[in-house]
C-alpha cells in the first residue's frame, strides 16, 4: 500500500520548482504537511482543496516519513 501512496508524489523540474508535488498538481507536499501541522484537518483540506484526496494526504506524510528515515551512526 505505502508503494501505491508513494506513486502519488510527483517531482517534475518544470513544476513547483522541482520540489514533491502531489499528483503532478502545483500542490506541493510540504504545503500539505503545513496545513496538518498548523491544525487543519483531513476535512478541512479536502475542502478547501476539492481537487485532493485523503490518499494524497496520507501520500504526503508517507513521503515525509520515507525522507526522514535514516540510520544513525554512533562512533564506539
Amino acid at each position: 500500500m505505502k508503494t501505491d501512496l508513494l506513486k502519488r508524489i510527483a517531482l517534475e523540474q518544470r513544476k513547483c520548482g522541482g520540489r514533491a508535488c502531489i499528483r503532478g498538481m502545483r500542490m506541493r507536499v510540504t504545503d500539505l504537511l503545513q496545513l496538518l501541522s498548523s491544525g487543519a484537518s483531513y476535512e478541512e483540506i479536502l475542502e478547501d482543496y476539492p481537487d485532493l484526496e485523503r490518499e494524497d494526504i496520507l501520500a504526503a506524510i508517507e513521503y515525509a516519513a520515507q525522507l526522514t528515515d535514516h540510520a544513525v551512526l554512533r562512533a564506539a
